[in-house]
């Protein structure tokens, strides 16, 4: 055969092979585990959520483990890992214990939220470097101070903690914070190679010493050998109130998009651009198909530049504005219930799809998405404990055939890696 013709030959192949792979499309799953169950392990309830696929395709659940339940109470930062797609997972192992002495946030000792002996660490991110193969983990103590750990081995082992709260002082020329945290959730890597970490700083005041609040971030360079601070996203401007917790995602054509929690009388999601997701962000719109019962939310892509033309992003969060046992009023919490997962065909500017992940009490949650296009969400789902109800944490495993019930699907080189 000469070798025009099998050029030709071999591109008919390939033709072939794709419009096989597009013809036998998945059947929609639907799996859940739970895999940190409230009462068990000597904990009373498993909160805040965060979940990466590595990049060889490992999956590492990270939560806060809670004695006693409360935000500012005994906790401690667990993890399980898996390696064949979230069948079988590790044992949970502490990842954030550091060396003493501790010191009590002395906002929340003011207002009275925990005793001085309670060892508070909190808000684990995560962030997979495709750039280098790292898994990079900041979580937080006492909600006053930042630290850093960094897995080679595909999170089988994490270096040892390194404090860069230091990171977090220049923002005090903008914001006299005493109260800080990362994400929570995961973090993103832009296609510079540049490590983006929503932030929110509170100065203690006010609820919960979480009020008032502004929305930031933190930026690494050079794969979080160092960190530094970025401009103010969102503070208290109209239409916003309390902004806090945030999600990050590189848009397709570059720029990073902020998707924030606040108490805005409209009860909606808030939105902020930025070039680079360091500086020179927009200023935040309200996105109204995005209903905020006042609650973290999880953003991911699942695929980008795909070649059926698609670009999709998803999105989770309590899709509920309902109030059991009282009126529902303007900027105030709803019902934390009916987990509901979205889809964007067009870089977050609708959201057409929508489909409830779990109806009853459910709240926090993240996103991710393996080699195969496996859509993974780690989610807050109530458990009942003397008649109390308790937060465990399910993972749920789906494919985009179940999201859309089977109206879409992603071709054999869709999903983004």
């Amino acid at each position: 055969m000469t070798l025009p013709k099998l050029s030709v030959f071999l591109g008919a192949c390939a033709v072939l092979v794709t419009v096989l792979s597009d013809q036998c499309a998945a059947e929609p799953l639907m799996e859940k585990t739970d895999l940190f169950v409230a009462g068990q392990g000597g904990y009373r309830s498993y909160r805040i959520p965060s979940l990466v696929v590595t990049p060889n395709g490992s999956l590492l659940a990270f939560c806060e483990a809670r004695q006693t339940g409360g935000d500012w109470g005994p906790i401690e930062i667990l993890m399980r890992r898996s390696a064949d797609g979230g069948k079988n997972w590790s044992e949970p192992k502490k990842m954030a214990e550091i060396e003493g002495p501790h010191r009590k946030n002395p906002a929340a000792l003011a207002m009275k939220l925990a005793g001085p002996d309670a060892v508070t660490q909190n808000n684990p991110l995560l962030i997979a470097d495709a750039k280098t193969g790292a898994v990079h983990l900041l979580f937080c103590h006492e909600y006053m101070r930042c630290f850093y750990r960094r897995s080679d081995d595909d999170g089988q082992t994490f270096s040892k903690s390194v404090e860069i709260t230091a990171a977090f002082e220049p923002f005090r020329r903008h914001y006299d914070w005493k109260v800080l945290a990362t994400g929570p959730g995961h973090g993103v890597q832009l296609k510079s190679g540049r490590l983006i970490v929503p932030v929110w700083l509170s100065t203690g005041t006010g609820g919960g010493a979480h009020r008032p609040s502004v929305v930031t971030t933190l930026y690494s360079d050079d794969h979080g050998a160092k960190w530094q601070c970025g401009d103010i996203v969102a503070g208290e401007t109209d239409p916003l109130v309390n902004p806090s917790e945030a999600e990050a995602i590189e848009l397709a054509d570059g720029p990073v998009l902020l998707n924030m929690r606040s108490e805005s009388k409209q009860n909606r999601r808030a939105i902020a651009v930025s070039p680079d997701g360091a500086a020179n962000w927009t200023r935040p719109a309200l996105d109204d198909e995005l209903v905020e019962p006042i609650c973290m939310a999880s953003l991911c892509r699942l695929s980008k530049e795909s070649p059926d033309g698609k670009n999709r992003i998803l999105f989770a969060n309590p899709a509920n504005l309902e109030r059991a046992g009282g009126k529902a009023e303007p900027g105030k919490s709803r019902d934390r219930k009916n987990l509901t997962v979205r889809l964007s065909y067009d870089e977050a500017q609708s959201w057409p799809v929508a489909k409830t992940l779990e109806s009853g009490p459910s709240a926090y949650s993240d996103l991710a998405v393996g080699p195969d296009g496996t859509i993974y969400c780690l989610y807050e789902r109530s458990s009942r404990i003397d008649n109390v109800f308790a937060p465990s944490l399910t993972l749920a495993r789906f494919n985009l055939e179940w999201l859309t019930d089977g109206k879409d699907k992603l071709s054999a080189t869709a999903a983004v890696r």
